[in-house]
């Protein structure tokens, strides 16, 4: 068989299509109907967890799938640029290096002077996370916090603004640095969750995306005032601003709007836990109704055929017609392009056989992409991260692990560090990373629960 590599063929086609199209002259002064004859959109953004991130070689985020939205419906293809902060967003926007920044930027007086505001509106804010578990205690004042131990990294915007919420109550809060430096914003919020910590500090947003994966979060008490914020064009793109604001006011496009809000942040991106009573009990050897075309098609790979199984478990609980959030569909999880480039006609991943090969296919890809790795378990291991993540985020985490002095082979205690540090803009800003955020803790987690599945399937189905 031929192999693909599927994920640089697939970036190949974003830097041919709807990430870099053909050039068009940069000219501060364009504005929306010189746009729409040239046919593309220039945007710019920042990588977040809530704006704009590649997930295997994907583009996916909250602003991205709104300003897709805004650009299909007027028949422009997307040119995506990532500024490295907000400073250099609007410098690129100024610049006519982008006709638009879709970010939600903080509107006051001198936004209004500089830029316009177009696009839908929200609020940007700060809130405590809670537990909200059987016998916990709701805080809904910020008196409350008096006397508690709220954790937040040093020296970032949550600990300022707890200082300063400090000062206003008078003193009493118990504001906890947390001793290791690479616990990130989203550990801590899975640390409350678990109970290990009490309180954290989040971004609104980032909390409401954050309530998806652990529903036992409540974000409810707010400690800082609210600050308008929504997309911005030039002063001189008066014309697209008015077109983003008829798009975002399109009751026609209302339910767009609403999928998307609830794709983030209402549906549930839980995930499959480790083992426990949800594993489904291994009878006389069989794992599931597809066993025989897991042996079938493992025999490409040279593995296991219980490891493609515990994969299978993990992105779809065996069930063949599921879609997740990010689209990815099938006893295999298969993302839509990949499928499209693999030859598959739209339907197929429904198709259980169809869908296995698939799979397969995507792990042979990421495991010859990794040909340097020469231990077989580290290899499988970096392979399962590949198909998780996307091949160019462990690549990233592989040079990060290199820089900091780790083994890019290795991934316990090495690349699995720095896979999980991906959402931090320390780690995935810096200039040896390609493909920017990652909510790693994910990816940090799958390889081992997946592991310790098969191995448990392996010694169930023996003899």
């Amino acid at each position: 068989m031929i192999h693909k590599t599927i994920e640089f063929a697939l970036l190949a086609v974003m830097l041919l299509g709807s990430c870099y199209p053909s050039k068009r002259p940069e000219d501060s002064s364009t504005d929306f109907g010189e746009i729409v004859a040239s046919g593309q959109l220039t945007v710019v953004t920042l990588n977040s967890s809530t704006t704009y991130f590649q997930f295997k070689m994907q583009p996916m985020g909250y602003e991205y799938d709104l300003i897709a939205d805004f650009a299909k419906e007027h028949k422009l293809t997307l040119n995506i640029k990532v500024a490295e902060n907000e400073t250099r967003l609007i410098e690129m926007l100024q610049s006519g290096e982008a006709d638009v920044a879709a970010y939600p930027v903080q509107i006051d007086s001198d936004t209004k002077h500089d830029v316009l505001p177009c696009g839908h509106e929200r609020q940007s804010y700060l809130v405590i996370v809670q537990r909200v578990n059987p016998g916990d205690t709701i805080l809904n004042d910020v008196t409350q916090l008096i006397g508690k131990e709220v954790y937040v990294n040093e020296n970032s915007t949550y600990h300022q603004r707890l200082e300063n919420l400090d000062g206003e109550l008078g003193g009493g809060i118990n504001i906890m640095h947390v001793e290791e430096k690479t616990v990130t914003s989203e550990d801590l919020i899975e640390m409350v969750s678990t109970g290990i910590i009490p309180y954290t500090v989040s971004e609104a947003n980032i909390a409401r995306l954050s309530r998806t994966y652990f529903r036992n979060i409540n974000i409810d008490l707010e400690i800082s005032f609210k600050h308008r914020a929504s997309w911005v064009v030039r002063k001189s793109s008066p014309l697209l601003a008015a077109a983003i604001n008829e798009w975002a006011s399109n009751t026609e496009g209302i339910n767009s709007y609403q999928a998307i809000s609830k794709r983030y942040f209402e549906r549930s991106k839980d995930f499959v836990p480790i083992l426990g009573s949800i594993v489904p009990r291994v009878t006389d050897g069989k794992i599931s109704p597809f066993d025989g075309l897991f042996k079938k098609y493992a025999q490409q790979l040279g593995w296991d055929w219980q490891l493609l199984a515990s994969i299978a478990y993990q992105e779809s609980n065996f069930d063949p017609t599921v879609v997740g959030w990010s689209s990815a569909e099938g006893l295999m999880g298969i993302m839509p392009r990949t499928a499209a480039y693999l030859g598959f006609a739209d339907g197929d991943m429904q198709d259980p056989e169809k869908n296995i090969r698939a799979g397969v296919d995507c792990l042979e890809d990421y495991r010859q992409a990794l040909t340097d790795v020469t231990d077989t378990l580290e290899l499988i291991k970096l392979t399962l991260a590949a198909y998780n993540a996307g091949i160019g985020h462990i690549n990233d985490a592989r040079q990060l692990a290199l820089k900091y002095g780790k083994d890019p082979n290795v991934w316990d205690n090495n690349v699995a560090e720095f896979i999980r540090l991906k959402s931090e803009p320390q780690y995935y800003t810096d200039p040896v990373c390609k493909h920017g955020y990652l909510r790693g803790r994910e990816t940090y987690k799958y390889v081992p629960e997946v592991l310790e599945r098969y191995n448990y399937y392996k010694q169930a189905t023996a003899g």
